[in-house]
């Protein structure tokens, strides 16, 4: 075998032993040569590896049964941390992520819609360094940065191809962050990594085929499968918001006409809205509604509608175990993800699939994204060591 071919396995091997550890300490070697076939020397020298390097300590606990003591493995939580960010249209939140995706410090402020790529990525710089020090945060354990936004995303090459919401096309945001920072930095569509996140800690756990949906300034979706993201060949699966419901229907920011998005994001809910009387913000919209106001029931109802119509097409596309909900849209207004449901039961989902999967609302809500690219950053990290 060349020796490129071995450092990979090695890497992966490294990597698996780690993800182990973390989802199911305390466990002990034999456990975990047991799960992933390698050898118990494998395992021993990863383990060592990762002990020596101060991410792992043991601890003696009493095996069931037999009253024999076995050493089992645990994480240092704080042996490695890492920063999520969740770049969106108009706001932009930040978390310092440990190993488990807890945050322990965290930030978020207004993004001006106009704002420049180098105006944005110099804010971030800025916000980071602040939240470090005002939380006395030891950067010698931060390892990365992750970001998770909406738009195609090439996560290998670290570039923004292309984000209708921020207004950017191959943005090499990765290399001009990290020479800010001086960090290493991951990227990767936000839906991809809030998906990752809710396998990890959420709504998503014992799932082995998930599909998150998110209705918002945007509307997408990411598939789980057995831990791992779909992406597809360009790493644009799940683009669903610019599927075409009607070629003949409204504009979108993209530039094609009648996208699945146009009738439920909130820019597009706004814009119709203020055709029959100024109305500034979706809680005005959704306030209108609570009063009865024809017209504000209407566009609500139908974007609940197009809502359920998405899950159904997701459902039959993918065939998951597990449909989760997330988004602005929910996240403000929880009520509506009970609507959703019922309608999907009693008039959209395709008969054969009834009951074969479970609708869920986000558990991580709005700090998803930031966990998930935390998180994403140590993948990569543990992954290069």
């Amino acid at each position: 075998m060349k020796k490129h071919d071995q450092d990979f396995m090695k890497r992966q091997n490294r990597l698996t032993v780690f993800e182990i550890i973390k989802s199911q300490q305390p466990i002990s070697r034999a456990a975990i040569a047991k799960q992933t076939g390698m050898s118990p020397t494998t395992v021993s020298r990863i383990v060592a590896e990762l002990t020596e390097e101060g991410y792992l300590l043991e601890t003696e606990q009493v095996s069931a049964g037999l009253g024999r003591k076995s050493t089992l493995l645990a994480m240092v939580d704080a042996a490695v941390l890492s920063v999520g960010v969740e770049l969106d249209r108009h706001r932009i939140h930040i978390g310092i992520v440990d190993i488990q995706g807890n945050v322990v410090a965290k930030t978020d402020y207004a993004r001006a819609t106009d704002e420049s790529v180098n105006a944005t990525l110099e804010r971030i710089g800025a916000e980071i360094d602040r939240l470090t020090k005002s939380n006395e945060i030891d950067c010698g354990r931060l390892i990365g940065i992750g970001v998770g936004l909406p738009g195609i995303v090439d996560n290998e090459k670290g570039v923004v191809v292309f984000s209708v919401q921020l207004g950017w096309k191959n943005v090499a945001l990765a290399e001009k962050l990290k020479a800010i920072t001086g960090y290493e930095v991951a990227i990767d569509n936000e839906l991809k990594v809030k998906a990752l996140a809710e396998h990890l800690k959420g709504a998503a756990i014992g799932s082995s085929r998930t599909a998150m949906l998110g209705f918002g300034n945007g509307v997408g979706s990411a598939l789980i499968v057995d831990g791992e993201i779909d992406r597809g060949k360009t790493n644009s699966a799940g683009e669903i918001g610019h599927t075409t419901i009607d070629p003949n229907g409204m504009m979108c920011d993209c530039g094609k006409a009648g996208c699945l998005q146009t009738y439920i994001n909130i820019h597009s809910l706004l814009s119709e809205a203020n055709k029959i009387r100024p109305v500034r913000t979706i809680e005005e919209l959704f306030e209108a509604r609570r009063a009865g106001e024809r017209w504000a029931v209407y566009l609500v109802d139908r974007a609940l509608m197009y809502m359920a119509i998405t899950i159904n097409n997701v459902v039959c596309m993918h065939n998951p175990d597990t449909v989760i909900m997330s988004g602005e849209l929910t996240d403000k207004f929880p009520e509506i993800y009970e609507e959703v449901a019922e309608l999907c039961i009693k008039r959209f989902v395709w008969e054969p699939l009834r009951g074969t999967f479970a609708i869920r609302p986000s558990e991580l809500s709005g700090q998803g994204v930031v966990i998930g690219s935390g998180l994403m950053s140590q993948n990569c990290f543990f992954a290069l060591e």
